[in-house]
């Protein structure tokens, strides 16, 4: 029975890949007679095949259209959702898919039922996705580490750190999780015998599947949090914990999870966790939210806080007419740039 299916397979595929063939040089393709050809033929029409033969010397088997692909079993809903994740994988973050998702958007809207292909034009056209900035990564990379995971499997690579050193790895493989602009990978890194974080974009090569290993007790009880907490916080210089009068859901647009952590606290309120090198980067971006905060940590950028504001109370309590300040508008005259404004 296997080799029966996997010869209608190489057949299928072998329709797939040219317009027409006779039955002769599909039997020497596939190393069988030709008898066996029309019999398999027969197998693939009662399957849903639609396969035209045309008869005499000339003649041969054609693929009919709209049979590139198995018959899908999706419902209207599951047909839909899997258009739009091709939509957005178009624009994610992956390298080299964006091309065959449009290929596999086209193709998918070949084998739906006619009942579907409206529906399905009109949420294609309907649904863009803006793509941020995005770190790509090559999918054989993610499909590679994936596949150490479930079999357990050491892989070795090379890897470009933080500060632009390149050194080899050689790690047990144990998540991948993606941030929506990176991937990261959890493992344990056997040169350094510590558990760390790998951003999937640096890696330099296709990484080698090596011997298998026995799992180890995890760093974390879920990887996610621990991949959130080690690219949020720990890289940087300052461990930043600020109380917002506002819930997570207000900030999470101007906090992505790959640059700090929101924990719900109280009503209305939330503790944002993140890591920066400098206190005054974290200090315009939350002066700039309009939104009550209280700093708990660390000292330093309370301090720096405390500086700010009595530098910009300084500044806003200056008189206007003081050294440097511009001459007064006289009576009548235009203010400045209003000249032809509405012409």
């Amino acid at each position: 029975m296997l080799e029966t299916s996997a010869r209608l397979l190489h057949l299928l595929s072998l329709l797939q890949m040219r317009r027409e063939w006779t039955g002769a040089a599909l039997a020497e393709r596939m190393a069988v007679t030709e008898r066996t050809v029309r019999r398999d033929i027969g197998k693939l029409r009662t399957l849903g095949y639609p396969i035209s033969a045309s008869p005499g010397i000339a003649g041969g088997y054609q693929l009919g259209a709209g049979a590139q692909l198995p018959p899908l079993l999706l419902d209207d809903e599951e047909a839909l959702a899997v258009a739009l994740g091709l939509t957005a994988v178009a624009t994610g973050p992956v390298s080299g898919t964006g091309e065959a998702s449009v290929r596999a958007l086209a193709k998918l809207e070949q084998v739906l039922p006619a009942r579907l292909r409206p529906k399905f034009s009109a949420l294609r056209n309907a649904v863009s996705v803006l793509a941020g900035p995005a770190a790509t990564v090559n999918p054989e990379m993610l499909t590679t580490l994936s596949s150490a995971i479930s079999e357990r499997r050491t892989v070795a690579f090379r890897y470009t750190g933080a500060e632009g050193a390149s050194a080899r790895r050689t790690v047990e493989p144990y998540k991948l999780v993606s941030t929506g602009r990176r991937w990261y990978l959890v493992a344990f890194c056997l040169e350094r015998a510590d558990w760390r974080t790998f951003r999937v974009d640096r890696l330099q090569s296709i990484p080698s599947p090596r011997a298998r290993f026995a799992p180890r007790p995890l760093p974390a009880p879920d990887l996610v949090d621990y991949v959130r907490e080690s690219i949020t916080r720990f890289p940087y210089r300052y461990d930043v914990v600020v109380r917002l009068a506002a819930p997570p859901a207000v900030l999470a647009d101007r906090f992505p999870a790959d640059t700090a952590v929101l924990e719900p606290d109280g009503p209305g309120h939330t503790v944002l966790r993140g890591g920066w090198d400098s206190l005054d980067l974290p200090l315009i971006q939350l002066a700039t939210l309009g939104v009550e905060f209280e700093v708990l940590e660390p000292v330093q950028l309370r301090n720096r806080a405390r500086d700010a504001a009595a530098l910009l109370l300084r500044a806003a309590a200056a008189s206007p007419d003081g050294p440097g300040a511009p001459p007064a508008a006289k009576e009548g005259a235009a203010a400045p740039g209003s000249a032809n404004r509405d012409g």
